[in-house]
């Protein structure tokens, strides 16, 4: 199989084609904060069951459906709108998915409405929704009001003063959001690979890096139809939802997944919904070992085939080229149905944690026509860039010291620092000072960037530090092989007529030459004789001129 090799290819190449797709969650939160907002005011039995059958009861808590029909995935817009999905970055590698909600009235206690709780303070929604992607948003100071008061225990019946009392507090208008001194946070939109860094985990989930090399590898693009075998989190279908789609309109690409895990499917067909990517994801729950992936017993006519299954050889039976007279036993049919295309070639990637699945796998997939096959297994490395601070490991440059050259320059740093320290809190305490949100006061990182990297050339070495990087230890990702192959298109009967009538072979109405040895030895040589003619003739011409 060529595994030495083409593992090393693999890595190679997945350093560069997904460099971009790794690089793009943890390069969001510095990059792509293009306003600063402060806070704003006012505020989811193996018996063939396809997606068309709700189950309202297994909604998720933490992905409610959301009622515009536009995916966030696909067509997020400019910025973030009611009951759609957003990712909030806390820090790097602390991703969380919410659903934004419009609050007419406190919630949960919140006077704000529906808040958002983190280590680095309190957001009501109010002050996320309407805001473009990548903004900055400040915490705000929430008034928790009767939050946390409950009915004593051992009254049976609440008295009507305590009704009228809690009637009038769920009327109670939103409160305005008044900004905190410090806390922070970004508002990103949604992309399978923030997904995938925040998803909640029913399975292991498919990483970045891996389904990128898929994807590529198995020709995934706008109009492709996939089968997907095991969708699990939903990492994967994300990914190959966004690969797939060709526009609103032309709803060609289709992603048909499969999944056995009852309790897994509906979570799984909730988020879909929820997502708005029901136009694209086709949910399926069924044992793909025995019944196949045929969707209401017709072809999907894929030409791109995912399993991520613990026994994936078991499932290629399903996945070859019709033979005269066979059948599938599948809803009646008397003729066996391939859910392949039969036009096209087909290519399929099988995700495998161990070696001894990849031996029975390649040994099915060989027994059963599929060509091109080939092994890889993913090597992904992240590295950490940044500026080092003073120290004896700094370029030997000209002029350039590993420490202040003198105390003024030591009295400068500190200087810098101090007022760095001093801005920050006295705009916060402005912007308490107004008792308000203080939109109209933008300040944007884009400015400040700006200011900084005028500045950065003037500063001497020592305040600039090294720039260096390092590789990251802890990387979400785990061992896997991917078995490649391919299977080519049918080739029938009828084929093969149409393509003898589009280029003959062996119908020729005369040669071009002659087949005789000698005869082309002869023409050979009247060429070459011509040639020397032609040359003669020039230089008796030159000659006459001169």
């Amino acid at each position: 199989m060529g595994t030495a090799g083409t593992t090393a290819a693999a890595a190679a190449a997945n350093t560069a084609a997904v460099a971009a797709t790794a690089v793009a969650a943890t390069a969001a939160t510095a990059a792509i904060a293009a306003t600063a907002i402060p806070a704003a005011a006012t505020a989811a039995t193996p018996a063939a069951t396809t997606a068309d059958a709700a189950n309202p009861a297994a909604t998720p808590a933490a992905t409610p459906a959301a009622t515009s029909n536009a995916s966030p995935f696909l067509q997020p817009g400019l910025k973030t709108k009611t009951n759609s999905l957003a990712i909030a970055s806390l820090s790097r590698d602390n991703l969380q998915p919410i659903i934004l909600e419009q609050s007419t009235s406190a919630v949960d206690g919140y006077a704000e409405g529906a808040t958002l709780n983190t280590r680095f303070g309190s957001f009501p929604h109010s002050t996320l929704l309407d805001i473009a992607w990548g903004s900055q948003v400040r915490a705000s100071v929430v008034d928790t009001g009767s939050r946390g008061r409950k009915r004593r225990r051992d009254d049976d019946t609440p008295t009507p003063s305590q009704d009228e009392r809690e009637d009038s507090q769920g009327q109670k208008a939103v409160a305005k959001a008044v900004a905190a001194s410090s806390g922070f946070i970004y508002i990103l939109r949604p992309t399978p690979e923030l997904w995938t860094s925040s998803l909640p985990h029913r399975t292991q989930v498919v990483y970045t890096p891996d389904y990128s090399y898929i994807l590529q590898r198995i020709r995934a693009r706008p109009g492709t139809r996939i089968i997907e075998a095991g969708a699990g989190s939903g990492s994967f279908t994300h990914a190959a939802a966004r690969a797939v789609y060709n526009g609103p309109h032309a709803k060609e690409g289709k992603v048909f997944s499969f999944e056995f895990h009852e309790p897994r499917f509906h979570t799984m067909q909730q988020e879909i919904r929820s997502h708005g990517l029901e136009g694209v994801v086709h949910m399926t729950h069924r044992d793909v070992y025995q019944d196949g992936f045929l969707v209401h017993g017709k072809s999907p006519e894929a030409t791109a085939v995912f399993l991520d299954l613990p026994a994936p050889w078991k499932a290629l039976q399903h996945l070859t080229r019709p033979a005269q007279g066979t059948s599938n036993g599948q809803d009646g049919l008397e003729e066996w149905e391939s859910a392949l295309d039969r036009h096209q070639s087909v290519h399929i990637c099988t995700f495998s944690p161990c070696i001894e699945q990849v031996t029975r796998t390649v040994a099915e997939l060989r027994a059963l026509g599929w060509t091109d096959v080939d092994m890889v297994e993913i090597a992904h490395k992240r590295y950490s860039v940044m500026r080092d601070g003073m120290g004896g490991g700094l370029l030997n440059d000209k002029g350039a010291g590993s420490a202040p050259a003198d105390v003024e320059e030591a009295v400068e740093k500190l200087k810098k620092d101090l007022k760095r320290t001093h801005n920050f809190h006295q705009k916060g305490q402005q912007l308490q000072s107004k008792g308000e949100s203080g939109l109209d006061a933008m300040d944007t990182d884009v400015t400040r960037c700006q200011e900084w990297a005028s500045k950065e050339e003037a500063e001497p070495y020592f305040l600039q530090g090294r720039l260096v990087h390092r590789a990251e230890t802890e990387l979400k990702t785990h061992t896997s092989y991917l078995v490649f192959a391919v299977l080519p298109a049918e080739w029938t009967a009828d084929a093969e007529a149409a393509a003898q009538a589009k280029w003959p072979c062996g119908m020729e109405q005369r040669t071009i030459g002659n087949l005789d040895k000698e005869s082309r030895k002869q023409e050979k040589r009247e060429l070459l004789e011509m040639g020397k003619r032609k040359r003669k003739r020039h230089d008796a011409t030159a000659r006459s001129h001169d």
